[in-house]
């Protein structure tokens, strides 16, 4: 466990590291880069969603597969979902292939935003349906609202849709919720709902190494339970937002200039 006097080390380096790297002339490539073409917060949402679900394997397939997508759907997701009926969303996306995820998923999901939108208004509202600002953090609400979504495509098995209840650390619906809820420089932001303290980390590979080098967690499973143990560990750092380093971390294991080495060594 570490005391508050290398907490507040870790805090400093912290900082460093966030002021350096937390612009969006860092951003690019990465799938984040999609929502700043969208001012209106409805069109926003979808392409978030569809970008953060999409955010595995390949950087440059990844931004190829969400602008294959967008291409199809723009200028206003929120208007050809609306307008669109479901055979054609179906068509529309015959063919489509994104390492595991299939045209079929991708209209699946689109269906389901469709539908979750015409009950509830917008994603954001049956997001806040499951979530409570009592509880610890938004895992709660992100159990109901996959559950939604899995429903609403047809309660079939969809590459798009993580089950937290079986311990995915959801890590692509982390990040969802961290462009949309969190606003600074590179998050945008729009859910302003949610309190940025109840996030969960986005665990991946880069975020479960920085995360085990900081002595955050000796769990051996990149898991839900990893991913709340290391957001609790930054909690204590920064309990009002406790993922707001997680840009700049992913740097440091994405960017060629990045040294993740040399900053654990520092801490």
């Amino acid at each position: 466990m570490k005391n508050s006097k290398t907490d507040l080390n870790l805090k400093q380096k912290l900082e460093e590291l966030y002021s350096h790297y937390n612009k969006r002339e860092f951003v690019h490539p990465d799938p984040l880069e999609f929502l700043y073409d969208y001012d209106d917060i409805r069109d926003r949402e979808i392409v978030g969603i569809i970008a953060s679900s999409l955010a595995y394997g390949r950087v440059a397939q990844i931004l190829k597969s969400v602008s294959t997508i967008l291409n199809i759907i723009s200028p206003s997701p929120y208007n050809y979902l609306m307008e669109t009926t479901e055979k054609r969303l179906r068509e529309s996306f015959n063919g489509f292939k994104h390492r595991f995820t299939t045209g079929d998923d991708v209209s699946g999901m689109l269906r389901a935003i469709k539908k979750i939108i015409k009950t509830d208004g917008s994603l954001l509202n049956a997001f806040l349906s499951g979530y409570m600002e009592s509880n610890e953090n938004i895992l709660p609400g992100l159990s109901r609202f996959v559950k939604r979504l899995t429903h609403e495509s047809g309660g079939i098995k969809n590459s798009l849709i993580p089950i937290p209840d079986r311990g995915s650390a959801c890590k692509r619906l982390n990040l969802f919720l961290r462009w949309m809820v969190r606003r600074d420089a590179v998050d945008p932001g729009g859910w302003d709902m949610i309190s940025p303290s109840k996030l969960i980390i986005p665990l991946d590979t880069h975020m479960y190494n920085i995360g085990s080098g900081m002595k955050m967690t000796v769990r051996k499973q990149a898991n839900m339970v990893t991913a709340i143990q290391i957001t609790n560990a930054f909690k204590r750092i920064i309990p009002e937002d406790p993922v707001k380093y997680d840009f700049a971390l992913t740097r440091l294991g994405i960017r060629k200039e990045g040294d993740p080495a040399s900053f654990l060594e520092s801490i």
